[in-house]
């Protein structure tokens, strides 16, 4: 078995729900032994974090942080690399021109998810960072993936959501307005509609509507399909 460092801590919840969700797999594929999993949880400043979701600012403030971990990850011997955070990923060159390792990438994941599933046109949720980046736009049009996003309105109650939630704060009028998002974005015909900030599957929404998945999820099997190659 191959053994994973994970950046982590961006936000915690999501990294202990991505920690069992590969656990868990690993168990159910592999009934000999429990994978070797290395987490560094990024002491990043609570400012920092805030500027990044609420308004797109000093992104490049978190580079130092987030090298410093994937070196330190490195030196401890694991074999590769994730990220569960989706923003993040506006960093993955960095990242891995700073390592010798290799870096999974959250995005990668997911657009190999999409086409291997004949998914043309995606319903994309995420952070006003992710977007403003670019962090999944790109890839899809590489990859012949049309994508929808919410509006402008939506995207600031998404941003706010996200800062609840990495405060931990659960509040089910908040799963009740990604639904809204959701249902709007599946009258645009959309095939699904993907959840690319992860903190937001800690509110499990689910519709009747059109197929939700979690890019979270979508990394993490790809992370056991790696730890057991």
């Amino acid at each position: 078995m191959k053994s994973v460092g994970v950046i982590g801590g961006l936000g915690p919840e999501t990294t202990a729900e991505f920690y069992l969700e590969v656990v868990f797999q690993c168990q159910k594929l592999n009934s000999r032994q429990r994978p070797l999993i290395v987490i560094s949880s990024v002491p990043l400043l609570f400012e920092v974090e805030r500027d990044l979701i609420a308004t797109n600012t000093g992104k490049e403030r978190y580079i130092p942080f987030l090298v410093a971990e994937a070196k330190r990850l490195e030196k401890s011997g694991v074999d590769f690399l994730v990220m569960p955070c989706n923003s993040l990923h506006v960093f993955i060159d960095e990242i891995r021109a700073a390592v010798n390792i290799p870096v999974l990438s959250i995005v990668e994941e997911t657009v190999s998810y999409l086409k291997k599933r004949g998914f043309s046109k995606v319903g994309l949720i995420s952070t006003s960072a992710t977007i403003a980046n670019r962090v999944y736009e790109t890839k899809f049009l590489e990859n012949g993936i049309t994508y929808v996003s919410p509006n402008d309105l939506q995207r600031a109650q998404m941003d706010k959501i996200i800062q609840r939630l990495i405060e931990g704060r659960h509040l089910n009028q908040d799963r009740e307005l990604i639904l809204e998002v959701v249902k709007d974005l599946s009258v645009q015909k959309v095939d699904c509609v993907a959840l690319a900030c992860t903190d937001l599957q800690l509110l499990l929404p689910s519709s009747g509507e059109v197929t939700i998945f979690d890019t979270m999820k979508v990394l993490a099997a790809s992370t056991v399909t790696t730890i057991l190659s």
